[in-house]
């Protein structure tokens, strides 16, 4: 059995409204869902990939508005990297820093140009020249030559990185290189799986700080299994492998089971299937808050304790403070 990559990136974010604004408007990615987090009605969850949000491209945000910050670091994924054409960086430096973006200087990491940025909440993103299958989102305001296609990889800053390798090896990723990180001598070692798009997982041996959840972190990474039978496939070998593997949850736009690596970092299994398009038109996704079935009957309470969200391209947010939330433990979605 092997993944054939990451199927989707969870993160936390503080004001959605900034959220919606810089993944639409700066980065060109489509806005392919508005719902909830299942565990937690008070809080969006808001998903952005390509044009139908399609496995390997969908970054998704637990929006928090007054939280704590987080701080990247050890125990959690430290960086979600995008693809782009090669050529394309300078284009993106310059849009980047025309927006509330922090950017860093630009690097080669295994032959390929990387630009480091943060959004604003501190969140940290990369683009790595790659090749891809994906097609950017053909109605955003960045260019198609120079648009996002989907996830090249991510980066964990692993507490334990000998046995998070062992469990990305179960996962079926081959360890394909290494090479020292210049700023600070820590390797970085390189995992691959065999698909088309979002195939890489970059482990650091690198030693504190230990990462704290919060705005600005990501919440959990999740892998590929082509189907349900695929996925309990799954759930039998992690546990055989002495992982605590939670049971299937249904997340309405894919199923889904959960463990936490030894390393500390939350992994999913989601299914492919059956995608955004379940209860929207490929032309209307995005255009509503969407429910699953047995939340339906609470409508009425959950949108009165959600903050007002515009469309892309709005600049009105909800000003109105709201109590923090723990945004830390659990299995998300």
């Amino acid at each position: 059995m092997q993944t054939t990559g990451i199927h989707h990136v969870t993160a936390v974010a503080g004001d959605p409204q900034t959220n919606l604004a810089f993944y639409t408007e700066v980065l060109g990615l489509r806005f392919v869902k508005r719902t909830v987090n299942f565990d937690d009605t008070t809080t969006y969850h808001l998903y952005y990939g390509d044009e139908t949000g399609t496995p390997g491209t969908a970054l998704t945000f637990f929006p928090f508005d007054g939280a704590h910050a987080g701080r990247p670091g050890r125990g959690q994924a430290v960086a979600t990297a995008f693809a782009v054409p090669e050529g394309g960086l300078d284009y993106w430096a310059d849009r980047l820093r025309d927006s509330d973006a922090t950017v860093g200087d630009r690097e080669t990491r295994f032959g390929a140009g990387v630009l480091p940025f943060e959004d604003p909440d501190g969140q940290p993103l990369e683009l790595v020249e790659a090749d891809s299958p994906i097609e950017p989102w053909s109605e955003g305001p960045v260019p198609a030559e120079h648009g996002i296609r989907g996830f090249f990889g991510v980066t964990l800053h692993s507490a334990e990185p000998e046995a998070t390798g062992n469990v990305l090896d179960v996962l079926g990723l081959t360890r394909v290189g290494s090479e020292i990180e210049p700023d600070d001598g820590a390797e970085r070692v390189r995992y691959a799986a065999d698909g088309d798009r979002a195939t890489v997982v970059d482990v650091l041996h690198r030693g504190p700080p230990r990462g704290r959840p919060g705005v600005g972190t990501v919440h959990h990474v999740a892998f590929r299994a082509a189907d349900e039978d695929e996925q309990l496939a799954w759930r039998e070998e992690l546990q055989d492998a002495g992982q605590f593997v939670t049971p299937q949850k249904d997340r309405q736009y894919f199923k889904s089971i959960y463990f936490r690596e030894p390393g500390g970092i939350l992994f999913e299994i989601a299914t492919d299937g059956p995608g955004f398009t379940a209860d929207e038109s490929v032309a209307e996704l995005g255009s509503e808050l969407k429910l699953p079935p047995w939340l339906d009957d609470e409508r009425g309470r959950i949108e009165a304790a959600l903050p007002p969200l515009g469309e892309p391209g709005s600049i009105e947010g909800d000003e109105t403070e709201r109590p923090t939330p723990a945004t830390d433990g659990g299995d998300g979605e």
